[in-house]
């Protein structure tokens, strides 16, 4: 155990294509958003204080030793501690975050993963990102329910993931660098209620949904060839196609479809809703010459913020 003081970090993440038929076992594609990070800091404490986990953005300041079994901080902390076989520590855990909360980039995973990284560290022990990818997705039990996988390992290994439930994560190559507008709506989304509302409609209608799930599964595949070729206008289309099957699906609204038009308008190419839907983001993908244009046109529209994130180099 150090008694020096340990900081790790975690990035943001947005879904390109595949947002809830991943859950059916369809593939999705996702990267990382390394300019907005969550940070977590541990520092040692008086003898016998226990574990004492402050996440700053939220007001909250819990004792693990006092904490419920559900409290996400404190299970990821426990986690930790049950991985490294080591009693718990006296030190403090300071959490911060650049990240929205319920807007579909994964501030929660990235909450944890950054925590689970940070106490690793000052336990001495480096957990590779397999491991903080794992213990990561028991924490999102909690948060959502029944979560793909997809948040935690894209931002446990920090690299673009072709992600299929129940199968190994593929990282891929980003062929050309791009450019996306990350626009938030507002909204808040919960991803919990959002993933159940689809699985109530999916049990209704099982054969619409699946053929909509297949179509989406397709999308994906076909993102990602165009990632790893460079073809943004193919990913443009693909982005437009997305969109309109989750509009389909009954996640989108009418302000996130506002959006993403006002975002292929000012010539954007292509747009859609990130993450669970319902609200939350949305994220265009725009090239360096139309990127203010874009950005001042979603803010007419009504996103309260917007984010440039350049994906790959």
């Amino acid at each position: 155990m150090t008694a020096q003081v340990v900081e790790r970090t975690a990035p943001a993440k947005t879904i390109l294509c595949g947002e809830h038929s991943v859950v059916y076992g369809r593939p999705a594609i996702a990267v990382p958003v390394s300019t907005m990070r969550a940070r977590a800091s541990v520092s040692p404490s008086p003898k016998g204080s226990g574990l004492i986990i402050k996440a700053l953005d939220l007001g909250h300041e819990l004792v693990l030793r006092n904490a419920r079994q559900d409290q996400p901080l404190a299970r990821m902390a426990q986690l930790v501690l049950e991985s490294l076989g080591s009693p718990e520590p006296d030190a403090v855990m300071t959490l911060s975050s650049d990240l929205p909360v319920a807007s579909g980039m994964g501030s929660g995973t990235a909450i944890s993963v950054a925590a689970a990284r940070a106490l690793s560290a000052f336990l001495g022990s480096e957990l590779p990102p397999e491991t903080v990818s794992a213990l990561t997705y028991e924490v999102e039990k909690i948060h959502h329910g029944t979560p793909s996988g997809i948040d935690n390992t894209v931002i446990a290994f920090e690299q673009p993931v072709y992600f299929v439930r129940g199968s190994p994560p593929e990282l891929f190559r980003i062929h050309t660098p791009f450019h996306l507008l990350i626009a938030n709506s507002g909204i808040a989304a919960s991803t919990r209620d959002s993933v159940a509302e689809v699985r109530h409609r999916w049990e209704a209608a099982p054969s619409y949904y699946g053929i909509i799930f297949d179509c989406i599964g397709a999308i994906a595949q076909a993102a990602r060839a165009a990632v790893e070729q460079g073809a943004l206008q193919a990913l443009g289309v693909l982005f437009n196609e997305n969109h309109e099957l989750l509009a389909r699906m009954g996640v989108s609204l009418y302000q996130l479809d506002r959006l993403t038009s006002a975002a292929r308008a000012a010539g954007a190419l292509g747009a859609k809703l990130t993450g669970s839907g319902q609200g939350g983001n949305i994220i265009a993908l725009v090239e360096p010459d139309t990127l203010d244009d874009v950005r001042q046109a979603l803010l007419a529209a009504g996103a309260i913020a917007t984010w440039h994130a350049t994906i790959g180099g």
